[in-house]
């Protein structure tokens, strides 16, 4: 039954809503969080237990809780109250809060059901009061049970057994078993050790409370020894034992026997277990875990020793609560249409339906029928509308499943669909135009052309949903159309206009071509079209659409409004492919296409292989690379080593290697190398990319073919011939075990004497034998060798044995100081002497104490004279003076001494004024005066710098001014500098003069040391840096 408020709600919105379900929102309440089941401990800490109800919708729902079927009332209850739409229940209460809950949700649109969900109370009592129980006597090898026996308890419950005392618990094995079951402790074949006090430890999962029981003795009868029987199976599973879909099985079996029995288990269908199925505690607990349909069945636990075999049988049945397999989805139907709403569920035992709309029952009457978990209403009102819920059940759950049906009833309305304004059409082709208006329920339409009703003709129809259909359109199509639209609740129309244009053609089309990578092209598109249209052209390449701002680098669009122009720029191998015009219209679209093919140069070769190997010759195979459009027409073969800087052309044969050639032979290769080889196509576009290289392959030895160069030598000590050649490189050495053969004589004899030089890099020999005369000649020739045997020697050079040094002192010597830095030695020359003289040495040292601490000049020629510079000022030099020639030099000249004078003045400040006066320079300066430890001053040094000509000039002057004749057309800088005995000193500050400051004056106090041209100049003007 609706509800009053409800039925004025429904009627608010006839006129207003559209029959479109996509057009409906659905606003009833949905679930977000259901309900679900509490085991609490009976004294839990917090006192308090929160079941959850959340939903959505719009308004946003309330809420009500049932308890057992029965409304709570929350607003007399002092220990109950909702957070949102969750109930809190406060200072929990078995007897009163346990039970079955479920959630009500309800807003202006409708009410939906929870799922019920129930709390329970979870607790463990203790046993009862018992000091200690009864003894249990057995005899040795008899079998034994213990009982735990539970107090009362709710809730899961764990067994363990402690022996004589806390921590010594009962380890399980296959003589020892706690079933989780029973709690009982079994012991299948009793020894001494097990003699004492057992304690069962009872825990709750929930409560995580632990009782204990009060010790149990076990004592050992004195009667004799249990003999050997048979297993007697005291654990087993129920007969039947019903299991839950996707739930952890356990089952177990224990036996007593004497010898211990040994467990196995098996399915009586002979199918074997899944591998999750796994075997526990010696195999007395066989655990499924996940259990499926499948896994249903009969299964049997055999216990076996040698006295014999038992075994326990059950069946484990699978069932499972309902699981939705199909719902039903909001719906929105205009009034007078029928719904039809099917719901389907699977489970164990099957599932029945019910159905709810508002949380009510559904019952069938004359427009209402279910059947099956299908809910079917005809001629849908508008106090139809509401939430339902289906709900599938069986004794092991429900589910229910919400939807929410909205009924409609609405004039027609065009407001979301109108007609187009204007429609353009190309002449002779079809043209639908749709009649889509909003009504509930739906409008019947029709068609008016202009003010008068459009006649169906054979090229004109009206379908069955309205839509008008044109085809074969004239320009006597053209016209306004309307579309009038009426049901119960009122009329609408809508109008457009129809435009009939001229077909669009294409005028010039791209052709197929031919191009050269690096070119550029533009292929043509262009049209004549109907100027009512509004046309865009787009270009796709190989099936893509060209992104012209992306791949602006090569692809542009040219032409105005009335072509398409497609300019293709640096065209590359890429770009070779089908390119296709398309030119779309507010009517058609049209196409054209051609083909682009791109010639380059060719690909690279592959698998570039030496077939065979040679000490100067390679076989080479090659597999052809992509000849890009032009045909190969040839190949070069490139080598390279780890001698040669990058890739070299190598000789073959034949010299030309065609284009239809795989296979050519490389001549001319060093012997005992490693070479790595590479091809190169070309065709008539160009060279194309390099292959990748050859694997590394190294030539046959051979017998040296290369004579060592350069081949001279002279020198050494005395009786020493010193022989000295340019290496071979290790490219030319042509094996292993390379080295050298010297082989020299005196100039007239006839016998060579031959040297072995083992050593590859070594470059010079010495030869030792005191019977060699000083500067004595020879014949010297030097060849090479190697495993393979001798190669050609060298063109025979004379080399001259070791000289004697020369065996006089210079005489005369004399030194003379010239500057602080600098000493001018002299000495007579030697006369002539058995000994050649190539020059003399001159050494120096500054303390004669030290004589290690010595400088060296040394002159080649017949001179008597050199200036020694580089030294200290105003310090004492020792000085000594030999003859040398390629023996080194002889004996040194009896030492003499000479003190270099002081230095110049470097330091003292002075004043310079300047005046321009037409090209005269006049300068003036303060003049200097050297401190005691300076050389006395001799005169000032004008240093002038013409810029033009960059030559410089200098005027020697022993006074403190100096006048200059300048060009007028000129820039120069002019420096004074102070000369001493020392030599010359530290340069003023330079004046600047340029050309434009004839007749200008400047002075300036100047460091010789600190150089500026910020302070000489009037100007910045003159300040010019060169």
């Amino acid at each position: 039954m609706m509800l009053p408020w409800k039925q004025i709600v429904l009627l608010s919105i006839t006129g207003c809503l559209a029959a479109c379900t996509e057009d409906v929102i659905f606003q009833g309440p949905r679930w977000r969080t259901q309900p679900s089941d509490l085991i609490l401990p009976i004294n839990s800490p917090d006192h308090q237990a929160t079941i959850t109800c959340e939903t959505e919708g719009i308004p946003s729902p309330q809420y009500r809780w049932s308890l057992n079927g029965t409304l709570i009332d929350l607003g007399s209850d002092y220990r109950r109250h909702m957070s949102g739409g969750s109930l809190i229940i406060r200072n929990l209460d078995k007897d009163q809060d346990s039970g079955m809950y479920q959630c009500t949700a309800f807003n202006t649109w409708g009410t939906i059901l929870s799922r019920r969900a129930s709390i329970q109370f979870a607790y463990l009592e203790n046993f009862k009061t018992q000091s200690v129980r009864s003894a249990v006597n057995v005899r040795e090898g008899q079998g034994v049970v213990l009982l735990c026996g539970a107090p009362p308890h709710s809730g899961e419950l764990t067994f363990a057994w402690i022996f004589n005392e806390y921590p010594f618990s009962v380890q399980q094995d296959s003589r020892r078993f706690i079933s989780q079951e029973t709690g009982s402790l079994y012991i299948a074949k009793v020894e001494p050790s097990d003699v004492g006090n057992y304690t069962c430890v009872v825990n709750n999962t929930v409560t995580k409370e632990k009782v204990l029981s009060s010790p149990t003795p076990l004592v050992l009868r004195s009667d004799g020894v249990m003999g050997e029987y048979e297993p007697k199976i005291e654990v087993h599973f129920p007969d039947a034992v019903p299991a839950a879909k996707e739930s952890v099985v356990k089952l177990e079996c224990f036996a007593l026997g004497n010898p211990v029995p040994e467990i196995s288990w098996r399915r009586t269908s002979g199918v074997p277990f899944p591998s999750k199925v796994k075997m526990k505690n010696s195999n007395a607990v066989l655990e499924i875990p996940n259990f499926q349909q499948e896994d249903a069945g009969t299964y049997e636990c055999i216990a076996e020793n040698r006295r014999g075999k038992n075994a326990a049988r059950g069946r484990i049945s699978f069932h499972a609560k309902p699981q939705w397999l199909q719902t039903m989805a909001d719906t929105a139907l205009s009034i007078e249409e029928n719904l039809f709403w099917e719901c389907k569920a699977n489970g164990k035992p099957k599932p029945s339906y019910s159905w709810l709309k508002n949380g009510e029952q559904v019952i069938p009457e004359e427009r209402v029928q279910i059947e099956n978990g299908a809910l079917s209403i005809t001629t849908l009102n508008l106090s139809d509308s509401g939430m339902y819920q289906c709900v599938a059940e069986n004794k092991h759950g429900s589910v229910y499943s919400s939807a929410q049906l909205m009924v409609l009833a609405s004039a027609p309305s065009f407001s979301r669909s109108p007609l187009k304004t204007l429609v353009k059409a190309r002449s002779g082709s079809e043209v639908t135009l749709e009649c889509k208006p909003q009504a509930s329920p739906p409008a019947i339409s029709l068609w008016k052309k202009g003010n008068e009703i459009l006649q169906r003709t054979e090229r004109i129809t009206v379908l069955s949903n309205g839509t008008l259909k044109i085809t074969n359109v004239t320009k006597r199509d053209a016209a306004s159309y309307t579309c009038i639209a009426k049901n119960q609740f009122g009329t609408a129309s809508t109008t457009g206009r129809l435009l009939i244009t001229e077909p669009t053609r294409i005028t010039m089309r791209p052709t197929n071509m031919e191009i050269i990578v690096g070119e550029s092209i533009v292929l043509p598109c262009q049209i004549a079209y109907d100027p009512a249209l509004d046309v865009s052209f787009s270009w796709a390449f190989n099936g893509q659409l060209i992104n012209f701002q992306r791949d602006s680098d090569h692809f542009e669009r040219v032409g105005g409004s009335i072509a398409g122009d497609l300019m293709i720029r640096n065209i590359q191998l890429n770009h070779g492919g089908k390119y296709v015009c398309v030119i779309d219209t507010d009517v058609e679209s049209l196409s054209t296409s051609a083909i682009l093919v791109v010639k380059g140069p060719p690909g690279p070769p592959d698998k570039v292989a030496v077939e065979e190997i040679t000490d100067s010759t390679a076989q080479l195979s090659w597999t052809p690379g992509r000849d890009n459009g032009s045909p190969i027409t040839g190949y070069i073969i490139q080598a390279r080593t780890p001698f040669t800087v990058g890739w070299q052309a190598v000789d073959t044969v034949p010299e030309v290697v065609s284009g239809n050639m795989l296979t050519s032979t490389v001549v001319g290769l060093n012997a005992w190398v490693e070479y790595e080889f590479r091809v190169v196509a070309r065709n008539a576009v160009g060279l194309g990319e390099p292959s990748p290289p050859s694997a590394k392959t190294r030539t046959e030895d051979a017998i040296p073919d290369t004579a060592p160069t350069d081949v001279g030598g002279g020198g050494g000590t005395k009786s020493e011939l010193v022989i000295t050649w340019e290496p071979l490189p290790e490219e030319l050495q042509n094996g292993e075990g390379f080295g050298y053969i010297i082989a020299f004589r005196s100039v007239g004899t006839v016998t060579w004497t031959r040297a072995i030089i083992s050593t590859p890099g070594v470059s010079r020999y010495v030869f030792r034998n005191d019977t060699i005369p000083p500067f004595s000649p020879f014949d010297v020739k030097v060849g090479a060798y190697n495993n393979r045997g001798e190669g050609p020697f060298s063109s025979i050079s004379t080399v001259y044995s070791a000289e004697e040094v020369p065996g006089v002192a210079p005489k005369r010597v004399r030194a003379r100081s010239l500057s602080a830095a600098q000493i001018e030695v002299i000495w007579e020359a030697l006369p002539s002497l058995p000994e050649r003289v190539l020059g003399y040495e001159v050494v120096y040292w500054e303390d004669d104490t030290k004589p290690d601490t010595v400088g060296k000049v040394r002159i080649t020629g017949n001179y008597t004279q050199v200036n020694i510079t580089g030294l200290k000022a105003n310090t004492v030099y020792y000085l000594s003076v030999a003859a040398f020639n390629t023996a080194g030099p002889g004996p040194q000249s009896a030492p003499i001494n000479n003190t270099t004078k002081k230095p110049p003045p470097d330091r003292a400040q002075f004043s310079t004024q300047w005046s321009m006066i037409g090209s005269t320079l006049k300068l003036h300066w303060d003049p200097v005066v050297a401190m005691e430890t300076e050389s006395k001053v001799t005169g000032y040094l004008v240093v002038v710098k013409r810029h033009r000509y960059n030559d410089i000039n200098t005027i020697f002057t022993n006074k403190t001014t100096a006048e200059l004749s300048l060009s007028a057309s000129d820039n120069y800088l002019i420096q004074v500098k102070v000369m001493s005995e020392g030599g010359e000193g530290v340069g003023s500050e330079p004046i600047h003069i340029h050309r434009l400051s004839m007749g200008a004056r400047g002075s300036g106090a100047s460091s010789f040391r600190q150089l500026s041209c910020s302070t000489v100049l009037i100007s910045a003007l003159f300040c010019t840096a060169w």
